[in-house]
């Protein structure tokens, strides 16, 4: 089941991201952020509606979660989001990942963004294979930009467009154009 993530989920959410900083090489973050960063930061999401979404079984335990959030901080950039996916190591290879980002893409699409980029640390195979599957293009690959659990690792760039794209202006009325500066 998926929907929205609410403050009840943040003890669960930020025991799966303290494992994926703890083991893995996506984020790059070197040090779990605690319950109350995670808090901050999921307010600072949802206080400007970007879609922050989670995956749960039928007993209610927490499979994973995603979010859109802004890919650069300038006005011009207010277009397009950049997509975050984490899972519980159980749910991992088991469709949860795809389920979440296909839902972020469409509810993104809805709000009116345009362009949806991957940043995929460390070059995460079943993440550009996931991307790849939903329709992201290899935008490029950025050498030796990160240095965690002793070497150093690449971070892949994937971009969907959504809606119309670049095909046509934006809509100044809908949500991205409503929220930012001009």
């Amino acid at each position: 089941m998926l929907r929205d993530a609410d403050a009840s989920d943040l003890g669960a959410i930020t025991d799966i991201y303290r494992h994926a900083v703890e083991s893995g090489v996506a984020s790059y973050e070197l040090k779990p952020p605690s319950l109350g960063e995670m808090t901050d930061r999921f307010a600072a999401l949802t206080e400007k509606r970007y879609p922050y979404i989670i995956a749960q079984s039928q007993d209610g335990t927490l499979l994973g979660y995603a979010y859109a959030g802004p890919y650069r901080p300038r006005p011009a950039y207010r277009w397009t989001v950049e997509d975050s996916i984490y899972l519980a190591p159980s749910a991992q290879g088991k469709g949860v990942g795809r389920a979440l980002l296909t839902e972020l893409i469409s509810r993104s699409t809805v709000l009116g963004f345009r362009q949806m980029v991957a940043v995929i640390g460390g070059s995460e195979p079943a993440s550009v294979r996931l991307h790849e599957a939903l329709g992201f293009v290899m935008v490029g690959t950025i050498q030796g930009t990160g240095h965690k659990h002793g070497r150093w690792l690449d971070t892949v760039l994937m971009q969907l467009a959504l809606g119309d794209g670049k095909q046509t202006a934006p809509d100044s009325d809908v949500y991205p154009g409503s929220l930012h500066e001009s």
